[in-house]
This record gives structure tokens, C-alpha cells and sequence, in this order.
């Protein structure tokens, strides 16, 4: 993890509110960030609606690209909560790692970390794999709610949407999750009851 630095912060540091974007896909871009505070989400627009991609905090970064390929961002990225970051051009950042090596190979970690989620997403999906896909939304929608249970219904017609799943067939997985101890549905919500269960289901198996 990225260590809290208030040198690096009274020169690079940004603080942002809940609910504040701090950039939006298709905006240019010449700067990262590393979250030293707080939790983000990073979305993008799919058939006119935001998917969720990840929830990011403290020692994640985000808006790496911007710097590597000179690129149009390609996600939007919003604060979940109160917010401090670094933000880093291209030239603020390698004199940044020229100082401290370690931040560079904790960054190099962390983007093998992102391709190998990337890379269980599409075994997911060759796999037309409803239970694997369902499981890593339900992971991501729960981290972006800290753990608040979401509206049932409502939960499982976004699914159904951006996952093009019938929503009957979302509603029956939560079943079966629920029947398994991984989920909580009463009240018209479905909680999170085992987090590590809701892990291994998200995981595919083989290669």
C-alpha cells in the first residue's frame, strides 16, 4: 500500500466531497491519482447506462493511462465519500518513483492485480457463466454501498440489464445465494451474509 506522506500531500494533495466526479470518460486527462483517504468508484456509460467497474481506496490508484498512452479517460471516477488524493502529472510522477522505487513496483502489483479481474470477468463471460457474473456484481455493488443492502428488485433489474440476463433468472440466483448463506433477502433488500462465500463464487474455476 501507497504510505500517507505529508510532504507529498502539502505539494500533490487534493481533497474532494462525497459525490464530487473528479473526472468523467471522455475527458482529456494528464494527471493520476493515488487515494491517500476515502473510497471512489470507477463507472463507465454501457448502452446509456452506468455500469459499475470497481470501488478503489486508500492506497488504489486511478487515471494511470492518462499518463502512459495520452488517451481520452475512459471511465468516469466519483468520490463515494470524503476524499484526499494525490495527483500526479507525468513528470511529478516518474520524479516521484525516481525517489521511492517501492511506490512504482506497488503500482506494477496492483495493475497485475486489475488484469487478472479483468481476466475472470471474460472467463465469466466465454462462459456465459450467469452465477460468476452475478456473484462479482453483487461484490461490487456491495463495496460501493459500504455494506448498506440494496434494494432487491431494483438490484436485480440493473443486473439483468447490463449483464442482458433475464431478471427472473437474477432473482433466482439471489435464491440460491440466500439458500447458501451468502445472502440476506427480507423487506424487499438483499444483504451481504458471508463476504468470503460471495468471493469464491465470483472466482471461476480453472483457466
Amino acid at each position: 500500500m501507497v504510505p500517507v506522506d505529508t510532504e507529498l500531500f502539502s505539494k500533490f494533495g487534493r481533497q474532494v466531497d462525497a459525490g464530487q466526479v473528479i473526472f468523467r470518460e471522455g475527458e482529456e486527462g494528464d494527471q493520476m491519482f493515488i487515494i491517500q483517504e476515502g473510497r471512489v468508484k470507477v463507472s463507465r456509460m454501457i448502452a446509456g447506462k452506468e455500469q459499475l467497474l470497481a470501488v478503489l481506496g486508500k492506497g488504489d490508484f486511478f487515471g494511470e493511462m492518462a499518463l502512459v498512452t495520452r488517451e481520452r479517460r475512459t471511465a468516469t471516477v466519483s468520490a463515494l465519500e470524503a476524499v484526499k488524493l494525490l495527483a500526479f502529472n507525468r513528470e511529478g510522477f516518474l520524479n516521484m518513483i525516481n525517489k521511492n522505487p517501492k511506490i512504482a513496483l506497488n503500482i506494477i502489483d496492483k495493475l497485475c492485480r486489475r488484469l487478472a479481474n479483468a481476466n475472470q470477468h471474460l472467463r465469466h463471460l466465454a462462459r456465459k457463466d450467469a452465477r460468476g457474473l452475478i456473484a462479482m456484481n453483487l461484490r461490487l455493488a456491495f463495496q460501493a454501498s459500504g455494506g448498506v443492502p440494496l434494494e432487491h428488485d431494483r438490484t436485480a433489474a440493473d443486473f439483468a440489464q447490463n449483464l442482458e440476463l433475464d431478471p427472473l433468472q437474477v432473482k433466482a440466483v439471489f435464491e440460491e445465494f440466500a439458500a447458501a448463506g451468502v445472502l440476506r433477502i427480507a423487506d424487499g433488500a438483499v444483504a451481504q451474509a458471508d463476504a468470503e462465500k460471495l468471493a469464491g463464487l465470483a472466482e471461476p474455476l480453472g483457466v
